[in-house]
């Protein structure tokens, strides 16, 4: 069995090997740049780590799991552009560095190359049809994305099932992509995929926790920025629900507000989060889930001490401060 930081090791030296095309320059330097700037490689190392369950050659589908870092790169790139983030882990985003133009067809031939690779590496019909399926469902999940930005309606179950699409099933698929190479059998599959699927549930609700309370200086982005683009998180969907008529009234006028000092807005939904303790509920919430995903690994049919590695892996996720 592989350790995490052997299989990390194994995949920067595979994201630094692949192969790009010469010409043109400013095609392929945006998706050389995006790919260098680091990044947990969150996605890759489980797809590695599920198939080295069952199997030692790990490099044999290195491919495929170029594919999916490709794939999410691909993602993070146009969320930027749709977002107009400036910064990308500490570094200018894509269409910053470059231009808006830039980021749309350097983020195109990215897919393309991302299925470039899954097909240049281990070859089974169902993990081909599994990586089709969690592209398609990432894109799903950011169509409801874009939706919920235009309703003050959305609910928590709505919420929840935009996340899973958008963010935790890409990690529920890196495992089951894994497995199905490895030759585990189809419980061992379906139990891996959920451990995977609510790890990245509890992962995504923490991300909206650390937005509003993480450590300013750790996080790699600027606190509050889904206060500031009104982003209905688990936070703001929560706030409503338990809110009384001043509370929402205070919270519908920072919503609509159109001329705004963005630490004001900040801070007075904060302090409106403290007052419901919606960073207690939030964290409720992802203990919740991330002891669902650990029970679905213990169904895992293989020695316990093969599972090691993945446990270590899902508590250094969730115990992040940044």
């Amino acid at each position: 069995m592989y350790t995490i930081a052997e299989l990390t090791q194994k995949i920067n030296t595979a994201v630094e090997g692949i192969q790009y095309n010469a010409e043109p320059k400013n095609l392929y330097d945006p998706i050389r740049y995006i790919l260098s700037i680091g990044g947990k490689r969150i996605r890759p190392l489980l797809m590695l780590m599920g198939y080295n369950l069952y199997k030692e050659d790990v490099d044999a589908i290195m491919n495929n799991a170029l594919a999916l870092e490709a794939y999410h790169n691909f993602t993070l790139l146009h969320d930027d552009l749709m977002d107009k983030s400036d910064l990308r882990r500490g570094n200018p985003t894509v269409h910053k560095k470059w231009n808006e133009n830039t980021a749309i067809l350097s983020g195109d031939t990215m897919l393309i190359m991302a299925y470039q690779l899954f097909n240049k590496g281990a070859k089974n019909e169902e993990a081909w049809t599994a990586f089709i399926n969690a592209t398609l469902g990432v894109g799903e999940g950011q169509q409801y994305d874009m939706d919920f930005e235009t309703r003050n309606d959305v609910t928590e179950a709505e919420y929840m099932e935009m996340i899973r699409m958008k963010t935790s099933l890409l990690l529920g698929y890196a495992l089951k992509i894994g497995s199905l190479l490895g030759g585990a059998n189809q419980a061992d599959v379906d139990h891996l995929y959920t451990f995977g699927e609510k790890m990245g549930l509890a992962y995504q609700l923490q991300d909206d926790l650390l937005d509003v309370y993480g450590d300013p200086t750790k996080f790699q982005k600027k606190l509050g920025g889904d206060i500031v683009e009104n982003k209905k998180t688990f936070m703001l969907i929560n706030a409503y629900m338990l809110a009384d008529e001043t509370q929402k009234a205070e919270l519908d006028r920072w919503i609509n507000a159109k001329d705004f000092s963005a630490q004001e807005k900040i801070d007075a939904v904060t302090h409106i989060y403290n007052i419901l303790g919606i960073n207690k509920l939030a964290q409720q919430k992802i203990e919740e889930l991330f002891a669902e995903s650990l029970k679905s690994l213990d169904l895992v049919t293989v020695p316990e001490e093969k599972k090691t590695e993945l446990r270590l892996f899902a508590n250094k996720l969730m115990g992040r401060k940044y």
